[in-house]
């Protein structure tokens, strides 16, 4: 009993400091481009997006999606060839990458919109890294570092299913620097001694 009343008092501290947290940090974050970029107000937020030049949310940095099942890995799109998505923009090497994104851009949109599929494990929205890639199972997954994609790939249907879910409950629609610093102050109740 004693126990219980320790782990939840140690579960409301963490979301009052959470909340703290968000209210001093949050207004000062307002018009970073980070937190613009990566924070539409469409079903793509979070996502692994850049503020550049006039594009408000550019898609990995302007990579071409499409590249990566060619087998081609990363490949810098050209302003030339731009699509836009539930207000996120996309570039494209040539005009056939373009139309077959433009034909079924479900198909090409990277697992958890280009965030780190390992950090995901956590809910924890990261920044993927093209160079850090891989195609299962026909889904464009990214990684922080070579490390995490070695470590999520030990087990990847078990760990793509942890990460699907915990996407959909915890990630898909949720600002993601609020998300960052509710992990920093909460460990995910699955991942809590018992």
């Amino acid at each position: 009993m004693a126990a219980a009343r320790l782990r939840a008092g140690g579960r409301l501290r963490a979301v009052l400091a959470a909340a703290l947290g968000a209210v001093l940090v949050l207004p000062l974050l307002a018009g970073c481009n980070t937190l613009v970029a990566q924070n539409p107000r469409s079903p793509m937020q979070p996502v692994n997006a850049v503020r550049w030049a006039d594009e408000p949310r550019l898609m990995l940095a302007g990579l071409d999606l499409v590249a990566f099942f060619d087998g081609g890995g990363f490949v810098q799109g050209s302003p030339q060839y731009r699509a836009d998505y539930e207000q996120v923009s996309f570039h494209f090497a040539d005009a056939m990458h373009l139309a077959r994104f433009q034909a079924d851009p479900r198909a090409y949109l990277p697992a958890y919109h280009g965030l780190c599929a390992a950090a995901m494990l956590q809910a924890v929205p990261r920044a993927g890294k093209p160079g850090a890639f891989a195609i299962i199972d026909g889904r464009l997954f990214l990684f922080a570092d070579d490390a995490s994609k070695a470590a999520f790939l030990r087990d990847a249907p078990a760990n793509i299913a942890r990460a699907d879910r915990l996407w959909q409950e915890q990630v898909l629609g949720r600002n993601a620097e609020w998300q960052r610093l509710q992990r920093w102050f909460a460990p995910l109740a699955d991942d809590a001694p018992a």
